[in-house]
């Protein structure tokens, strides 16, 4: 398990379309994001804050966070 703080994260598998995650990983080609995992992780954050995440993502402007979440919302995986 990761520590993070003195704290113990617990990992988990999510599984998610095979077509998805290869649609993921052009997305994020060079934008900072080491793996669709680092980048499903800070996305999924960001929509459990409400969308309002205060850290910035490595690498990506603010127009290409929102034309993430445009992609997003007009894929169905957030409103």
């Amino acid at each position: 398990m990761a520590r993070r703080g003195g704290k113990k994260h617990r990992m988990v598998t999510l599984k998610i379309p095979g077509e998805l995650y290869d649609t993921l990983a052009g997305l994020i080609q060079d934008t900072g994001f080491r793996s669709v995992t680092e980048f499903a992780t800070y996305v999924l954050r960001d929509v459990a804050a409400g969308g309002k995440l205060d850290r910035k993502p490595p690498g990506l402007t603010e127009r290409e966070v929102e034309a993430i979440r445009q992609r997003l919302r007009a894929l169905g995986y957030i409103e």
